[in-house]
C-alpha cells in the first residue's frame, strides 16, 4: 500500500488501483455452510453503496456515532470501511442510545432500539437476502443499498487525524489505525499476496485487525470464518490448503 495512506478508505482506494480483481474478503459461515468470496473491485462497489446510503439516506457526516451491532462478516467489513470514507465513527459494540446510527443484525435488534436516531437492520442471511418483511423500527440493508451509487465522494473531506473507530473502549483516528494495522501486519509476517485465515470475533481489536485492517494495509487478503468451531480439525486443514492461507489466526 501507499505511505502516504492515512485512513483505511485511503487504503482500500490503494488497493483497487493496484489490483482490483484480486481476492479481498472471502467469508465462511460454517453455521450456514455460506461462502463468499470477494474482490478488491467488488468489495469497494458494497463500500460505495453503503457510503452513499450513509451520507445521502441517513445523513451521517463526520463526528457522527454509529452503532455497530455486528459479528465478523463480510457486510460488517463494508460498514467499517463505509465509515472510514464518510468520517463517521464506528463503534463496535456501541451503546445505541448514545448513537446518531445503529446497525443491527438479527441478534442485536431489540438493543438497537434504544438508538433514538437512523435504524438499519441486516438479515446476515446467504447471499444478502432481505429481511422477509422489514423489522419493526428498521430499514432492511438489502432493501436500501443496491440503488445506491457505484461511485462515492464525501461531502466534506475526512480527516486522518479524527476518531474513526472504538473498540475495547479505545478510540483511534484514523491514522492511527492505520499505522496500527502495518504495526501488526509487520508483526503477523504478513506481506503484499499474504492470505490470512481468522476466526477471530470483531468485538476486539485483535479480531478487527486481523480480519481486515492488517491484510488490507499489507496488500493481502483475509479468509474470515464464523463459527469456525463446527469445521473440525479436518476441515480446517482442507480449508487452509484449498484456500491457499498463509498465517492463521482462530
Amino acid at each position: 500500500m501507499n505511505a502516504s495512506d492515512r485512513t483505511p478508505a485511503d487504503l482500500l482506494r490503494s488497493a483497487l488501483a493496484a489490483d482490483p480483481a484480486r481476492p479481498l474478503v472471502t467469508f465462511y459461515d460454517d453455521a450456514t455452510g455460506e461462502r463468499v468470496e470477494l474482490s478488491v473491485a467488488t468489495f469497494a462497489n458494497w463500500v460505495a453503496k453503503t457510503a452513499n446510503l450513509l451520507q445521502g439516506e441517513l445523513s451521517a457526516g463526520p463526528g457522527d456515532r454509529l452503532a455497530l451491532l455486528l459479528p465478523a462478516h463480510w457486510q460488517s467489513a463494508v460498514w467499517l470501511l463505509a465509515c472510514s470514507s464518510v468520517g463517521v465513527v464506528a463503534e463496535i459494540g456501541g451503546d445505541p442510545a448514545d448513537a446518531d446510527v445503529v446497525v443491527a443484525g438479527p441478534d442485536t435488534l431489540e438493543a438497537g432500539l434504544a438508538c433514538s436516531g437512523e435504524r438499519i437492520a441486516l438479515s446476515l442471511a446467504p447471499l444478502g437476502r432481505r429481511f422477509p418483511a422489514a423489522p419493526a423500527g428498521y430499514a432492511d440493508y438489502a432493501v436500501e443499498v443496491p440503488s445506491q451509487g457505484d461511485r462515492f465522494a464525501p461531502f466534506v473531506p475526512v480527516d486522518p487525524e479524527a476518531p474513526a473507530l472504538v473498540v475495547d473502549s479505545t478510540e483511534r483516528s484514523g491514522a492511527q489505525l492505520v499505522e496500527q494495522a502495518r504495526t501488526d501486519a509487520a508483526a503477523l509476517g504478513l506481506a503484499p499476496g499474504s492470505r490470512i485465515l481468522s476466526g477471530l470475533d470483531y468485538g476486539t481489536w485483535e479480531g478487527l485487525s486481523a480480519g481486515l485492517y492488517a491484510p488490507l494495509a499489507a496488500g493481502g487478503s483475509v479468509v474470515l470464518c464464523r463459527n469456525l468451531d463446527r469445521l473440525g480439525a479436518e476441515g480446517l486443514e482442507k480449508r487452509i490448503e484449498s484456500e491457499r492461507v498463509t498465517h492463521t489466526l482462530r
